[in-house]
């Protein structure tokens, strides 16, 4: 599975969110997913969001998938820490 269809398996999840996936098998992915409706969630509450997106794929075409999930203030601050 390339990872732009996971991108858009996720964005359907979400309202406006920014997600980037990236894989170097197509097999093994990494997410990062900002999104609003992260706000207030602990990081296993925003995991199980994106799971919830991904459906059925998860442990089938998606063997395994490490997400970095943020709000959008969260992904503000790393990007300010970056500069």
């Amino acid at each position: 599975m390339q990872p732009s269809e996971i991108e858009r398996l996720i964005e359907a999840g979400f309202e406006q969110p920014i997600v980037r996936v990236r894989s170097d098998d197509n097999t093994h992915y990494a997410a990062l997913v900002v999104a609003n409706e992260f706000e207030g969630k602990r990081l296993l509450a925003r995991h199980q969001l994106v799971y919830k997106a991904l459906g059925s794929l998860i442990g089938n075409e998606i063997h395994a998938l490490s997400i970095q999930a943020l709000t959008p203030a969260e992904w503000a601050e790393q990007s300010d820490e970056a500069n």
